[in-house]
């Protein structure tokens, strides 16, 4: 999903900002903390930590990062916690250059 997400990013046009990935949840947490990123991409499944308490979790620590969602399932109750959480997006696959270049460019440039 990583590479797919990497891929379409690239084909939209944002290939020239640094990408950082994690392996999971906790290790997304504590790279959004230590690296300071604009914006952080997330699955909503996860090992370790789901994206939504990722997200919570960041919140709480009084982090403001731009943060939304691509994901391979949505459903009105996941968009909505999302969104209460603070979530700035919610991409559902499958998903394209065009949907990404829709989203992002107002958010990155």
């Amino acid at each position: 999903m990583r590479q797919i997400v990497v891929r379409t990013l690239r084909q939209a046009g944002f290939g020239d900002h640094d990408l950082i990935e994690a392996a999971n949840g906790r290790e997304a947490f504590e790279m959004t903390k230590s690296e300071n990123p604009d914006l952080v991409l997330s699955d909503w499944n996860m090992p370790e930590m789901t994206g939504i308490e990722v997200l919570r979790q960041l919140r709480a620590a009084g982090n403001d990062v731009k943060f939304g969602f691509v994901t391979s399932e949505s459903t009105p109750e996941m968009k909505d916690q999302a969104e209460a959480a603070g979530a700035l997006f919610f991409i559902v696959k499958p998903f394209s250059a065009e949907r990404f270049d829709e989203v992002f460019a107002p958010i990155l440039g």
